[in-house]
Order: structure tokens, then sequence, then C-alpha cells
């Protein structure tokens, strides 16, 4: 400790460089982990907030198209009703729609069919529960984007005039587009294209996306007993979140970039690391040739690349969570989290202190007398 602490007081302009090299890449990483968590909400947060354990999809439907896809009839959703480990079983239905309300806010929507009576059903922050058949329910950054409470919604093409009731609480978006909750019947008339006055062909009437499944508490459900029985193909609700439009393809990207800086992190403070082991080589010498132990030197590096790397990263942290701080609520998929803060901040430490070990021990291991010219 005492050399570790004197090398950082010697040579604190060197060191400093260093640590706002680390720090920057600390506050990359709070952005990418709050930009991840961000895109999550903004892509699937309606589907997470929905008290499902599996969605049962149309049988061999594509599973990242599954909800704009799949095709489910209601004898599948009265099929896993009967299995023994359902709690519940309901029709759900998806589709997104181009609608304006009659204050001229023009808005997309994710269209979500649920009966309003069963436990699909959203609950309010502000006005009334989902009932009336053209009544709808919407998120709350839906009315951030302007629509209100008795405002009239036209949807595009088929004319369906529907009236916002309630809001939720929290946000509820589906592929980067606010939820609407509606009723099933009504999502039905939508998804046909059948407009105010149309008829619905039977055969619509007994449509859904998919069926949505809820375990009895304590139990797992059967899926494969369950798909052998209704004729479905079933994914978790963790799942089904890859069949929401984007979500893989930006989950993969950013997870790729996250691990990049982590190897970045690990090559950058290694190669500092072994430039300043290296040019002190001499002093690590002597130390050896007093008797100091290797593992002595060691540990003596590592507290010496730990002080560093934890005052660094908590200075990058601190700076990214003020960033974020600015960014949230400026139309930026941006939410910060402070599990996900808190695991790259501890990524970057440990990285960093393999980086420093593995250039440290090449140094150490060098016989004392070939370090100090003995054998000239």
């Amino acid at each position: 400790m005492f050399l570790a602490l004197r090398e950082l007081r010697f040579a604190r302009t060197r060191f400093g460089l260093m640590g706002a090299v680390i720090a920057l890449i600390a506050v990359l990483m709070v952005m990418l982990s709050g930009l991840s968590v961000g895109l999550v909400n903004d892509g699937v947060s309606g589907l997470q907030k929905m008290p499902v354990t599996a969605f049962a999809f149309e049988k061999h439907v594509q599973h990242d198209a599954a909800f704009s896809r799949s095709v489910v009839d209601l004898d599948a959703v009265r099929a896993w009703r009967d299995r023994p480990d359902v709690a519940a079983a309901e029709p759900y239905g998806n589709t997104l729609v181009n609608a304006r309300s009659d204050r001229g806010v023009e808005i997309d929507l994710a269209l979500f069919g649920v009966e309003p009576e069963s436990f699909l059903s959203p609950r309010v922050s502000q006005g009334k529960s989902l009932s009336a058949p053209d009544g709808i329910v919407v998120s709350t950054t839906a009315e951030q984007a302007g629509l209100k409470i008795g405002d009239t919604v036209t949807l595009d093409r088929i004319g369906t005039r529907l009236t916002v009731v309630g809001v939720t609480d929290g946000q509820h978006t589906f592929g980067h587009v606010d939820v609407a909750y509606v009723p099933l019947g009504t999502w039905q008339r939508v998804k046909a294209g059948v407009g105010p006055d149309g008829a619905l062909p039977d055969r619509a009437a007994r449509e859904s996306t998919a069926v949505a499944v809820q375990a009895k508490p304590g139990r797992t459900l059967d899926l494969a007993a369950g798909d052998a029985a209704a004729g479905t193909e079933s994914l978790t609700l963790d799942q089904a979140y890859g069949a929401s439009p984007g979500y893989t393809a930006e989950s993969t990207t950013l997870q790729l970039i996250q691990g990049f800086l982590y190897a970045i992190s690990a090559l950058v403070a290694g190669a500092f690391f072994a430039v300043w082991v290296i040019q002190r080589k001499q002093e690590v010498a002597v130390l050896r040739a007093m008797g100091a132990s290797a593992g002595y030197v060691l540990r003596d590096a590592l507290v010496q690349a730990l002080l560093l790397l934890v005052g660094a990263v908590a200075v990058g942290v601190a700076v990214g969570v003020g960033l974020g701080a600015v960014i949230t609520g400026g139309g930026v998929p941006f939410a910060l989290s402070a599990p996900a803060v808190t695991a790259a901040a501890l990524g970057l430490i440990l990285l960093g202190l393999v980086g420093a070990a593995v250039a440290v021990a090449r140094v150490i291991s060098v016989d004392p007398a070939t370090a100090l010219g003995g054998n000239r």
C-alpha cells in the first residue's frame, strides 16, 4: 500500500490521464446501459406490464414476427383453460394502427384487444376502466403525446371512432408505439378492416392473435402438453419479447457494443500498467532482491490499479448519470437502472484489474538479478 500510494502521488499526471480515459469509458457504459434499458422499455413495456406467463401463438408461426402473423381460433382458448396448471387463459389481439384525434393529434397506436373483465384488462390511474365497445384506455406516454380523456380518435383507412376513457399508470409501449387497450370485439373489427357500418364475418369474430396464459400460483406451465391439446405454439413472456418489432436487433447490437467496451477497458488498463511496470522494472527488481515476494509486489500493483479504477469509474458513473438525467424525458428512449449501472461499473473495475494483473505478472516473474543488470 505504501509504494502504491506514493507512486499515485508522484506520478499523478500520468495516473490522472489514465483515469480520465477510464472515466470516459465509464460514461459511455452508463449511457449505453441507459439506452439499452430505455429501448427495452420502449419496445416491450406493454408486454412487461401484462400478468402473463406465456403466449400461445399459431402453430409454426415465425417467432420474430409472431404478434403480426399469428392467428388463433377461440377453440384454442378453451383448450388452454382446461389445462390443470392454468389459472386463466384469455384471447389477446395485437395490431398497429394510425390514428388522429379530434384535436388534431396524429399518433400511431398498438391496439391490444382484451376482454374488459379479464385479467388482461389494464388498471387505470385516471378515468374509467375498459368497458364500452368504442372506449379505449391509453398509456401515459400517449397522454404525453397529446391524447386526453374524452378525446375521440379516428383510425385511418376504416374510419372507426374510439373514445379515450382512461389512462394507465406508467409507460405501456410495444415496438416503440404507444399502447391503446380496446375490447376484443372492437379489435376484431379493426383487424378485419370492418368500418363502423360493416358486418363482421363469423370467422373474424372467432380470431385473436394469441392465447394469453396465466399459470396457477406455484405451478409450472407444461407448455408442450398445452400446445399439443390446443394446436398452438407457445412462448414464455420473456421469449415473446423477441416478437416485438426491432427488439432482438436492438438488444443484440447494444450488447455487442457493451462487450467491446468491456474488452477495450481491460486492454487499456492492461496496456497502461504494462508500460508503467516496465518503466519501473528496476524498482520492482529491488523490491524482489530485498526479499519481497512476487505475491506482495502483485498485491501492491493491484491495490494501485484498484484505487485508480474505482476513482475513475466513480467519476465516470457520476457524469454519466448526470447526462442521463438531462436526456431522460427528452424524446430519447433512455432510462437509468441502478442494477444495470452497478453491473456496468463493477464489470469495468473487474476487467481492468484482470488486465492490470496480466500485465504486472509478466514483469514480476523476471529474475531480480537480470532486471538489475546482473547478467552484464
